[in-house]
């Protein structure tokens, strides 16, 4: 029995060694192969100055830009949203406990940092109220109230994965909030959750479009007839591009995304820089009169704000044809970026953040005495309850959301929305990839985070002494600039506001 025991241990050492030895001279082989085709290609002068060995240079390049949140970053340093904001999402998220303590991790003095400005005499919880239903429309046949100031922004189906569109739905109509579609058109995913939807027109048109790509009123009438679709927004532009339709890579462009859109199978969809048929501030009512009067409902615009000359002239419009005429409502973006695929220097450098093109808007509505027909919906980096309040106090009636809510599906900022690669199933058309999120448990998490952030912004509405988020004004806030001074932003904005406007009027 020993003698057999002792043969098995040296044969099967023998044939381990073997395996060892081969694996060992076929990695030296393959070492050598590439070692001579980097030292023989000329497109990487790293790797024909260092063959092989150069390799390793794009290796951690790539994998550095998972690494870094983890081990590199510090809490408050990475962007586009750095570990502190998205900490409180998550946790917001999964309705954990959000305290912290031993003081602020974030650096005060930096200039654009909002502080709050509490007063003697907070609201006690007797004296508080909830933030009540704020109509919009009140010209349309289906006039819509609102029933929160919080709602989600847009989000194509296609740039969104099916479970990420399914989750987000329910969580909306748990919530108690509005969902917008975004330009990608509506889908059976939209609905099935029971909340309420905003369709987005981009300037593709899709799902609205005819055989040569204009708008349908046919279909805008279809869409309309269902109960759940409350509002219409025209696209003008977006944070992520400004100046530059939506782009959706050509993997993402499924069969059902094709047949939902209207557009081919399998190709890049890339949609106008702008709508055709809108020159002018006048083509702009035009529009927006035909799709009030076509679908029965309220009717607005989306756009990054850069020259704001033109305000003035549409304004003017608007007043020469009647109030009536305005825009329902107007989503403000801001020009800082968003999920979609862009180029650079558009997300980068074009269009005005949202602190400085918001109070512009808002100022040039009270001075033509349009403040109170057309909502004003902040949009953009909004994520956590400081800059949501913020935005309301600038002037902002709601804040649409979009990075917020990808979060608290799971989104852990990997970068890969312009691909197919999303590894949480966020934004992937990868069967493999979406399996990891579950919408009936996700959509908790939706309803967590949109209820724990309108919960601390009445937090900060109550310490500034107001009963509700929508009473906060500019001389609630002040924002620090450069040299390190706070100045209240009713002195950085001046706010030619006579009275407080009155939540449902």
């Amino acid at each position: 029995m020993t003698d057999a025991v002792t043969s098995f241990a040296i044969h099967f050492t023998a044939i381990v060694g073997v395996l060892f030895l081969l694996a060992l001279a076929g990695l030296a082989i393959v070492a050598l192969v590439l070692y001579q085709i980097d030292k023989r290609q000329t497109h990487h002068s790293i790797r024909r100055n260092y063959p092989l060995v150069g390799r390793f240079r794009y290796l951690f390049e790539h994998l550095g830009e998972f690494f870094r949140q983890y081990f590199f970053a510090m809490d408050r340093e990475e962007m586009p949203f750095n570990r502190a904001q998205r900490s409180w999402v998550y946790r917001a998220a999964k309705n954990i406990d959000n305290t912290t303590a031993f003081g602020s991790t974030r650096d005060l003095r930096l200039p654009g940092t909002y502080y709050f400005l509490n007063c003697a005499f907070p609201r006690l919880s007797e004296e508080r109220s909830k933030s009540q239903p704020m109509r919009i429309g009140p010209y349309c046949r289906e006039p819509y109230d609102a029933p929160s100031f919080f709602n989600i922004s847009g989000m194509s189906y296609g740039a969104l994965s099916r479970p990420a569109v399914r989750a987000l739905s329910r969580g909306a109509q748990l919530a108690g909030c509005w969902m917008n579609t975004g330009e990608g058109g509506l889908t059976p995913y939209h609905l099935e959750g029971g909340c309420d939807l905003v369709y987005q027109i981009g300037t593709a048109k899709y799902g609205v479009r005819d055989d040569h790509g204009r708008l349908s009123d046919a279909k805008l009438q279809e869409k309309a007839a269902i109960r759940q679709l409350r509002m219409f927004e025209i696209k003008l532009s977006q944070g992520a591009k400004p100046g530059k339709g939506g782009i959706l890579p050509a993997e993402k462009v499924t069969a059902e995304v094709s047949a939902i859109r209207g557009i081919a199978e399998g190709k890049a969809s890339i949609s106008p820089n702008r709508h055709p048929e809108i020159d002018s501030a006048e083509d702009l009512l035009d529009m927006i009169a035909h799709v009030r009067e076509v679908t029965g409902k309220p009717c607005g615009i989306k756009l990054v704000m850069g020259a704001s000359a033109w305000l003035e002239d549409f304004c003017q419009a608007i007043l020469s044809r009647g109030i009536e005429s305005a825009p329902d409502f107007i989503t403000l973006d801001s020009s800082d970026g968003g999920t979609g695929a862009a180029p650079m220097p558009l997300m980068d450098s074009v269009g005005l953040p949202l602190r400085e093109s918001l109070p512009i808007l808002v100022n040039k509505l009270i001075e033509h005495g349009l403040r109170e027909r057309v909502r004003v919906i902040a949009s953009g980096k909004l994520i956590n309850p400081t800059d949501v309040a913020a935005a309301i106090c600038i002037g902002a009636d709601f804040i649409n959301n979009a990075r917020g809510f990808m979060f608290s599906l799971g989104c852990v900022q990997a970068m890969q929305c312009n691909r197919n690669t999303c590894p949480t199933g966020v934004t992937t058309h990868n069967p493999a990839l979406q399996q990891g999120l579950v919408p009936e448990d996700k959509a908790e998490r939706v309803r967590h985070y949109h209820d724990n952030l309108v919960h601390e912004v009445e937090l900060i509405a109550h310490s500034c002494g107001v009963a509700e988020p929508r009473l906060l004004r500019r001389e609630h806030a002040a924002m620090v600039v450069e040299g390190g001074r706070s100045v209240p932003l009713s002195v950085l904005y001046p706010d030619l506001r006579q009275a407080p406007h009155q939540p449902g009027a």
